[in-house]
């Protein structure tokens, strides 16, 4: 129920400044495009999603450098805002959101436990913004948390650019 309250919520904001977001998603599979989607009208708000669950289908789809991915990794912050940028510019939206992280149960590393989720958001017209976090819980529970910050992310960086 919270995923769907703070779509809503999204969706007024977006609706009412006439905007339109696009979601480049890696761990949680395009969860934060489905949370979206799953109000009645989003296709007055939402763009596109691109899920780029791979390192190619993020260099494909987003333009994020290979370079990026070698020295710093999928889930870092390098990786999420390029993914960031790289939806707004193959797309028609005016914000996006990137997530990349390791939900789990395998693939964490001393540096980059499961739970690690990296965060960017950004603005057409300018304007960045980026978090990490680490998410306790299973893999579904990492995924929820993702989505949910997500969510919140957006609504701020819309709050802070009025």
């Amino acid at each position: 129920m919270k995923l769907e309250m703070l779509a809503q919520q999204l969706g007024k904001v977006l609706q009412a400044r006439g905007l339109k977001v696009v979601t480049a998603e890696s761990c949680t599979g395009g969860w934060v495009a489905k949370a979206i989607t799953d109000i009645a009208g989003s296709s007055a708000w939402f763009e596109r999603g691109f899920v780029t669950y791979s390192n190619e289908a993020k260099q494909e789809m987003l333009e994020v450098s290979a370079e990026t991915l070698v020295h710093f990794g999928a889930v870092s912050e390098a990786t999420v805002k390029e993914m960031a940028r790289g939806a707004l510019a193959h797309s028609r939206a005016e914000i996006s959101i990137a997530v990349s992280g390791v939900a789990g149960p395998g693939g964490g590393s001393p540096d980059k436990p499961v739970g690690t989720v990296w965060f960017a958001w950004a603005l057409k017209t300018g304007g960045e913004w980026t978090a990490g976090e680490g998410f306790p819980g299973d893999r579904d529970a990492v995924r929820r948390q993702s989505v949910e910050r997500a969510l919140r992310g957006l609504l701020d960086v819309l709050e802070q650019s009025t």
